[in-house]
């Protein structure tokens, strides 16, 4: 049994590795095709398009895979699965209409539209059809999901690929080659699963779609949230500065987001040992300090690596016509190193099951970063956008800290 979780582990870490070194590429040659102007749009269409994926994530893994693994009967899984699709589903389709009137009242330049538009082809299929993949982990059995997921990855990184070897300069051009991303690994999702379980028909259960609504609702609240949170700050600053300027400041987060994409990596691989086995609150409490510590410190020393060589790492990934990401990339993953500790914090949440928390952490994030960047962009523009990169991770951390300070076992012996 331990070499089965082990090696479905390492197959969800292969994954996430080979999405974050493909994605960096295909992120690459997206800059050097569309250049700054360009790729400023396409990182703004696809910021919109992050926080509209949020609003599908109405019923989360947290929520589906215990009770699929509660519930062995193919039947039973097969009512609940469509259940979550339909509800998420729902949701996607909110989070894509939500998304077209945003745009609509913002009025973007027409490039920003289209990319949007089939970029968000992803909020109607990758959440819904997601389901499967929850299926696939509560059967320890990640690997199919794992290699459907890189084949879509790899159509999508050759047609990117491809695209560029031909000088293509439209965005929508690479957009379309994300939504076939989409499509692929929807299709291969779903005809997995129906190979693999038997043809029943389900029926519509009011009271069952109400429970699953209301078990995730915190864990979707929470997910909206943070994602507002993360991009909150492209939507502010977007309108205030030349597009050039923003497409620096995107290309800067873009490394950021792929570099912080290893403190969840990491804390995927040791939490399930070093903290959710742990039967004894101390010692689960304890460990997450230390990891807390240990990431705290990879992230500063990842940081500091990466602001050093930030002029190297700007003119290979998008070229001499960023320059302008070199000193905010410097500044700013200084600042990331915040993000793997707040990673590392955050398992205390999970391990006591108070996503209660975990939702209002994040909206106090998001109310800083918000008033932060609405009084001080204006005035500073991208730079301001760093400084309130800096402070929102920085909230997140101390908050985080508090709950771990607050919940140390020492004082629930003393109050017992």
């Amino acid at each position: 049994m331990r070499q089965r979780v082990a090696g479905n582990l390492l197959w969800m870490l292969a994954e996430r590795g080979l999405q974050v070194s493909v994605g960096i590429g295909v992120v690459a040659m997206l800059a050097r095709a569309l250049g700054p102007e360009g790729f400023a749009h396409f990182q703004y269409a696809q910021s919109i398009v992050l926080v509209a994926a949020s609003f599908a994530l109405v019923c989360s893994a947290e929520v589906i895979v215990p009770r699929l693994v509660a519930s062995p009967a193919p039947a039973a899984q097969h009512q609940l699965l469509w259940h979550a699709f339909v509800l998420r589903l729902a949701g996607g389709i909110a989070g894509y209409m939500l998304m077209c009137a945003y745009l609509a009242v913002t009025g973007p330049v027409a490039e920003s539209w289209h990319v949007a538009l089939w970029l968000g082809i992803a909020v109607l299929l990758r959440e819904p059809f997601g389901v499967f993949t929850a299926w696939m982990q509560a059967h320890t059995n990640n690997r199919p999901g794992t290699l459907f997921s890189l084949g879509a990855l790899a159509i999508k990184a050759v047609l990117v690929g491809t695209l560029f070897a031909m000088h293509v300069t439209a965005a929508d051009g690479y957009a379309v080659a994300f939504a076939v991303e989409a499509v692929v690994l929807a299709a291969l999702l779903a005809g997995y699963y129906l190979r693999q379980t038997p043809a029943t028909a389900a029926q519509w259960e009011p009271q069952l779609a109400r429970q699953l609504f209301g078990a995730g609702a915190l864990f979707w609240v929470s997910f909206i949230v943070m994602m507002g949170a993360r991009r909150v700050d492209q939507l502010i600053l977007q309108p205030a500065v030349p597009a050039a300027e923003f497409g620096a400041y995107a290309a800067c987060m873009q490394i950021l987001d792929n570099f912080t994409m290893l403190a969840t990596i990491l804390a995927a691989g040791i939490a399930p040992s070093y903290v959710y086995a742990q039967q004894r609150l101390d010692d689960a409490h304890a460990n997450i300090g230390r990891i807390a510590l240990a990431l705290g410190g990879l992230g500063l020393a990842g940081g500091l690596a990466i602001a050093a060589c930030a002029p190297w790492i700007v003119t290979l990934l998008y070229g001499h016509a960023f320059g302008a990401t070199v000193g905010l990339l410097r500044v700013a993953a200084l600042a990331s190193a915040l993000v793997f500790a707040d990673v590392a914090l955050t398992l205390l949440f999970v391990h006591l099951r108070k996503p209660r928390w975990v939702a209002i952490k994040w909206a106090l994030v998001l109310a800083t970063i918000l008033a932060w960047d609405l009084m001080m962009i204006p005035r500073m523009g991208s730079w301001g956008a760093i400084a309130g990169y800096a402070l929102g991770n920085a909230v997140a951390v101390i908050f985080g800290a508090a709950f771990w300070w607050r919940y140390r076992p020492a004082r629930e012996m003393a109050s017992a």
